[in-house]
């Protein structure tokens, strides 16, 4: 499974890269802090497997990458190869990229 640091990550948005960030965190989780990513809770990635791009790089995020890491096997059955975890997740972001996001 290929991975993506979070200082990786803020480089493809600070470039204004064309990528994807797709967030399989719940909707109550994605209310207290995001990333601005598409919204897909993990238990609904399957059948919202059409809003994610086949076609550009898309980073999978959660709370500390484990969610994520189960969203990309799963997508990985349906054939996606263009799938990347986000290290760490969202705390992983707050520790090292902003130390001002909420964080549970």
């Amino acid at each position: 499974m290929k991975e993506i640091s979070v200082l990786e990550l803020k480089e493809l948005q600070d470039t204004n890269a064309d990528f994807q960030l797709i967030d399989v965190r719940e909707d109550f989780e994605y209310e207290v802090s995001n990333l601005g990513g598409v919204s897909i809770p993990l238990g609904g990635v399957l059948i919202e497997a059409d809003k994610i791009s086949k076609d550009k790089p898309v980073v999978i995020m959660c709370r500390s990458g484990k969610r994520s890491a189960a969203a990309i096997m799963q997508l990985e059955q349906l054939g996606y190869t263009n799938l990347s975890n986000l290290q760490g997740g969202i705390l992983a972001w707050a520790a090292e990229i902003d130390p001002e996001l909420s964080v549970y």
